[in-house]
This record gives C-alpha cells, sequence and structure tokens, in this order.
C-alpha cells in the first residue's frame, strides 16, 4: 500500500489525522460493471436534470416551479397554490421510498443517485484527475512544496471548479426562472435583479467549497442518512460487505492455508469515503460499489472467483439465505401501495379551476327596509393552458333570496385568475340566523369544478322580529 495512504479505523474518520487535522481523500481509479453502470446513470440524471427546464409540454417547461405566480408545471399538470396540499403526498411518499429502497437494497441511492455523490465522482473529480493526474499524483502534489506549476495546476482547476458550480447553480435557477427569463437576467443589468443574482453567486459558492473541499464530509458529517441506516437496514436487507469467510486469514497469493483476501488493499484505495470495507458496514458507507469492482478485479488476476466483496445481506455474508420478501417489506409494499392508491385518488380529483371566496371588506351585512344583504369577493384561477369561460352559482338557501354578480359567463386566460363581486340579499322577515351558502364556479358544460362555503350573517332574528312588528304597527 502506498505511503500516502492512511490506514482505515473503526474508531475514527480516515480522513482526519491523530493531531485533529484533515487529509484529501484521493481515490484511485477503478473499472468494472458497477462502475460503468453507475457512470451511465450518473449521466443520464445529469442530462436529464439539465434538459427538463428546457423541455416544453402544454406551452411550459417540464418542470417549471414559478414561486412569483406560485404556480408550478410538472410534466403538463398545472398546480396553484390552493393545491399545496399534495405536496404532502410527495415529501412523505420520497421519504417512504427511500426508507423502503434502504430496507431492500441499502445505500444505493447515496452511492449510485444521490447528487453529491453524481456530480462529486463523475464531474469534479474526473476534472481533477484530468488537470492533476492519478490518485499517486495528486497525493504528491499535495506533498509537494508551493512551485509554479502547482500554483497553475491547482488555479485552473479552481477556475474550472467554479465555473462548472456556476453551471449548476443556474440550472437551478432554470426551473424557477424558466431558460428565457433567466437569459434575460444573464443578459441585463445584475442591479436590476440583485436578488436572483446575489442567489445564484452565494449557491456557486456553497457549491464550489463543497466539491473543491468540503467533498465526503457532507456524507459523513452534514447527512444524516448515514446514522439512520442501522434503524433502516436488518440483516437481510442488501449491502456491500466483505466475506470474510472466504477471504481470512490474509496472505500473500502464493502462501498456503490462507483465505482469497490478499492484503492489497485495492479495496481501500478506491473508496471515495477511505473506508476498509472489511472492518464490516459503516456508516461512511455509501454503497458506491468502487470496492466490488475493486476486489472483482483482483481476483480475475488471481484466477479466483469473484464476489470476496459484494452485494449480499449480512445473513449471506454469514453463510446462511437471504430472505428479501419478509415481514417488514411486506407491510412496507402496503404502505406503499396504499399511499401511491390515495395520491393518485387526489390527483384525478384535482379541477382545471379553483375557487377562492372570501367576506367583501367592510361590514359584515347590510340591512335595509326589505333585505338583509351580504356581499363577497369571489376569485376563480383558470389552471388550464388555454382561455376558458366560466360561471359562478350560487345557492342561497331560499328561493326567495336575490343573488348578484352571477348572470353572465366570463372569460379567464390560460394561468389567469379573475375575481368577481357577489351579492347575496335575503328578506327581512325570512332571516332566522347564520346559514351556509354554497358558492360554485361551473364550465361551459354546466359541471360544477370547485365551491366554497362562507356563512350568511345578519342581526339577531328576536331583534329583528321586533323590529319588523314595531314597523307594521
Amino acid at each position: 500500500m502506498s505511503s500516502f495512504i492512511e490506514k482505515p479505523k473503526r474508531s475514527s474518520l480516515t480522513s482526519i489525522n491523530e493531531d485533529g487535522s484533515r487529509h484529501a481523500i484521493h481515490p484511485a481509479k477503478v473499472s468494472g460493471r458497477f462502475t460503468t453502470w453507475k457512470a451511465i446513470a450518473a449521466y443520464v440524471l445529469i442530462v436529464v436534470y439539465a434538459l427538463l427546464p428546457w423541455i416544453r409540454i402544454n406551452g411550459f417547461p417540464a418542470v417549471f416551479l414559478d414561486t412569483e405566480q406560485m404556480r408550478f408545471h410538472f410534466v403538463g399538470l398545472t398546480f396553484v397554490s390552493q393545491d399545496l396540499w399534495l405536496a404532502f403526498f410527495l415529501v412523505s411518499g420520497l421519504g417512504f421510498g427511500l426508507f423502503y429502497v434502504t430496507a431492500l437494497v441499502g445505500r444505493i441511492w447515496c452511492g449510485w443517485a444521490c447528487p453529491q455523490t453524481v456530480f462529486l465522482e463523475h464531474v469534479y473529480r474526473r476534472i481533477e484527475v484530468w488537470i492533476e493526474g492519478d490518485s499517486i499524483a495528486r497525493r504528491k502534489l499535495d506533498a509537494a512544496p508551493i512551485s509554479t506549476r502547482k500554483l497553475l495546476k491547482r488555479g485552473f482547476k479552481h477556475v474550472v471548479f467554479f465555473v462548472i458550480s456556476v453551471g449548476i447553480a443556474h440550472m437551478l435557477m432554470a426551473y424557477f426562472l424558466s431558460v428565457p427569463q433567466l437569459w434575460g437576467m444573464m443578459s441585463g443589468n445584475p442591479g436590476d435583479h440583485w436578488n436572483v443574482f446575489l442567489f445564484v453567486f452565494i449557491f456557486s459558492a456553497a457549491l464550489y467549497f463543497n466539491y473543491a473541499f468540503f467533498r465526503e464530509q457532507l456524507c459523513i458529517i452534514l447527512c444524516p442518512y448515514g446514522r439512520l441506516q442501522s434503524a433502516l437496514i436488518d440483516d437481510q436487507s442488501m449491502v456491500i460487505g466483505y466475506d470474510s469467510k472466504r477471504g481470512e486469514p490474509r496472505g500473500k497469493a502464493k502462501e498456503t492455508g490462507i483465505g482469497d483476501c490478499i492484503d492489497c488493499n485495492r479495496c481501500v484505495q478506491v473508496c471515495p469515503t477511505g473506508i476498509d470495507i472489511r472492518q464490516g458496514l459503516q456508516m461512511e458507507c455509501i454503497g458506491c460499489a468502487s470496492c466490488i469492482d475493486a476486489c472483482d478485479s483482483i481476483m480475475d488476476r488471481l484466477k479466483r472467483p469473484r464476489g470476496l466483496v459484494r452485494y449480499d445481506s449480512m445473513e449471506g455474508l454469514a453463510g446462511g439465505k437471504t430472505k428479501l420478501i419478509r415481514p417488514r417489506i411486506i407491510l412496507y409494499t402496503l404502505l406503499l401501495i396504499l399511499g401511491i392508491t390515495v395520491f393518485a385518488v387526489s390527483l384525478n380529483g384535482l379541477s382545471s379551476a379553483s375557487l377562492t371566496a372570501w367576506r367583501a371588506p367592510g361590514a359584515s351585512y347590510y340591512v335595509d327596509d326589505m333585505y338583509i344583504r351580504n356581499q363577497y369577493m369571489v376569485r376563480v384561477t383558470n389552471k388550464k393552458n388555454e382561455a376558458s369561460f366560466y360561471r359562478l352559482s350560487v345557492d342561497n338557501g331560499y328561493p326567495e333570496g336575490i343573488v348578484k354578480g352571477i348572470d353572465e359567463a366570463f372569460l379567464v386566460e390560460s394561468n389567469a385568475e379573475v375575481v368577481k363581486i357577489v351579492v347575496v340579499l335575503i328578506p327581512k322577515q325570512l332571516f332566522t340566523g347564520k346559514y351556509d351558502v354554497e358558492i360554485s364556479v361551473v364550465n361551459e358544460k354546466g359541471d360544477s369544478l370547485a365551491e366554497r362555503t362562507l356563512g350568511f350573517v345578519g342581526p339577531d332574528p328576536k331583534m329583528l322580529r321586533e323590529e319588523i312588528s314595531k314597523s307594521e304597527e
């Protein structure tokens, strides 16, 4: 093993020296089936992330979180602020889905799809290798004294890192501003949009610091997922582990009476968090499978079976049989199906228009010689991507009552809203106390799209009766 590599310990982080200082981890290059599939998955995710704001569906980007107008477009569906209750299903569903996947296959999210891993290992790390060389060359450069060559290499690398970070930050902003609007801001005076400019700058600086310096510390220190895995997995969950029964005792390749592990430390050299997988499942392991490819390549050279380090359950590594279908997974599956069903029903029940109603400013009610009058403000939002005609309908509970403001159909432009005033008048002699008024919006076909219930209020009925009696005398 190279002297540049710190020997991993289970009692402390590999990246932390005995005096408390930190040294950079430079994982060695590895190739193999898992490395290939990881790279394909990573670049597919990066391409999807970069292209979603450019792909237009029904006139809007595939994913457009228009926070200014409080309208959110997702693959052709449009949601307004009144639909945000669906975010409960989205957030809880993503969290539960992550728990479900972890119970089955461990931390596959961390090693294969987490943005931290995707961008660090497949963008920033590759740029670093291109500029500074392989892991040995980078460790030598770390240890080398300050020189023109070192400053040029490091300076160029960090300039490229910051440019990439700025690009990622702008791609994120495109999800909230749309590409044309973002380009207009980029082409204009930064002072005209200082808040957006400041956010992009701060976010770019955070990305740069993370990917240039903090790196694996985010997974180890900040991300709570590694600490949760002890509660999320069990002995039947698929994890990356070392077959100690087959590998121990370790020794040289040509020695007799030893296991298959030759203690080459190749699995340590390629680990992005610097652990030794042979010491067992650890919090720092992100399930990237680099150690599997590294060990398999050594086994191939020694003409020994692959799988000394492999995906398996703790039960399987101990020589038992893995049971993927177990009570925990059955319960998780049923809960997941239930959640998806409820979300699908809720999504199917969404209307193409939303209705918000509230009492008009001023007095709660007005009384004249004949009527008690309540006034309401009604906002109709067209959530469709085309203009539509709507009409208001009011059930005031009294056939003798009068409703004003609902006679004519009105046009609402695409993703726009119209506020109407509705006036309800009830004869004084019929009023018996507070009751509900139902206001609904209907389309051109007469189908009710949304409704709201508001209270109709007036004076005390007993006092009102006495007043009417006196006036009649």
